[in-house]
């Protein structure tokens, strides 16, 4: 009975990372056109069964870790080993390896949608606790996707010895932050009931508490 129940076990296995190459495609399409929709779309699953729960996309926190080893597979096909690993200058010595480097990686976006979420809830006054704060990094987590793939791309880019690829690199960057800034700068907008300045001010300081929060926790993937 046991031999069954673990052939049971690795044919559902198969079956959902099979399922990842229709609907990793089909999720990262939905948030890339239409971010704020999938925001919402997020909010309203978790209202849901667990067993109803996004039946047509990948669950925001697997879309994320999945859309950075994929940004990762990319890197290590076109340009090898990162320039970081390696590196002995600065925080970047403490990245030794690859997979050091991915588990840098996915701490610093998905600290993203954990600022973002949290600086909500500081602002709605609402108490902070793991069922409170799941909805709203529920919903960072689709846009975080798009952006960190974008991040990776441009940084591929910057990593290659030709300079009109480096100049699309950095283009990519600053068209990656901007989206995401003005993306947050909407959605507390809205969330919270203000104006778009104040909107602009709220993403910003999160933005920059996500920078500060990266370089703090570098030194935890060593």
């Amino acid at each position: 009975m046991g031999f069954v129940q673990l052939l049971r076990s690795l044919d559902d296995l198969l079956y959902a990372v099979m399922t990842w190459l229709v609907f990793y495609p089909i999720t990262l399409w939905r948030s890339i056109r239409h971010p704020r929709a999938m925001m919402i779309y997020a909010d309203t699953e978790l209202e849901d069964r667990p067993e109803l729960q996004y039946e047509d996309t990948l669950s925001p926190p697997l879309f994320l870790l999945i859309t950075l080893i994929l940004s990762h597979l990319i890197e290590l096909s076109i340009v090898g080993q990162s320039a970081l690993v390696g590196d002995r200058r600065g925080l970047s010595s403490l990245i030794t390896d690859d997979s050091t480097l991915l588990i840098f990686r996915l701490i610093v976006f998905s600290v993203f949608p954990l600022i973002m979420a949290v600086r909500l809830l500081h602002w709605k006054k609402r108490r902070l606790t793991r069922d409170s704060l799941r909805q709203p990094f529920y919903s960072q987590c689709y846009p975080t996707g798009p952006f960190a793939l974008l991040i990776g791309i441009g940084g591929i880019a910057m990593q290659m010895h030709f300079v009109a690829a480096q100049l699309i690199g950095l283009a990519l960057t600053i068209l990656a932050l901007l989206w995401y800034g003005s993306l947050q700068t909407r959605w507390f907008a809205r969330q919270l009931n203000v104006s778009l300045l104040r909107g602009l001010w709220i993403a910003s300081v999160g933005m920059v508490q996500c920078v500060v929060a990266m370089v703090l926790l570098l030194p935890l993937v060593a």
